[in-house]
């Protein structure tokens, strides 16, 4: 099963990463704990839809691009098989053995 927190959160990671920023950074900007926002991006925290927004803010990007990324992602993920979907670890490595192909920005889905 695919966690909504988790594709959340990659987004996000995603989005800081593209950007060059620092957890710190968004972090400050967004007002937000450090730890507490690297929990969101981990996808081990549900962020409130005002946290979204206020990180969406700092990062400088709509809060609706980061959920039609989320929404995209979670669609392809619901029309495979279960426990096809697997999360790119720390630095982009992938988790498990699978054969990958990208999907949005945050997960990796077994390839066809």
């Amino acid at each position: 099963m695919v966690l909504l927190r988790r594709v959340l959160g990659d987004s996000l990671r995603a989005q800081r990463l593209t950007q060059q920023r620092t957890l710190r950074e968004v972090s400050g900007a967004a007002r937000v704990s450090l730890g507490y926002l690297s929990e969101v991006e981990r996808g081990q925290k549900e962020a409130s839809s005002e946290l979204l927004a206020s990180i969406c803010d700092a990062l400088g990007v709509r809060l609706s691009d980061v959920l039609r990324d989320v929404t995209d992602t979670l669609s392809v993920a619901e029309q495979l098989p279960e426990g096809v979907l697997e999360p790119v670890g720390p630095g982009g490595r992938v988790v498990g053995e699978v054969p990958t192909a990208r999907v949005g920005t945050g997960h990796v889905v077994a390839a066809a």
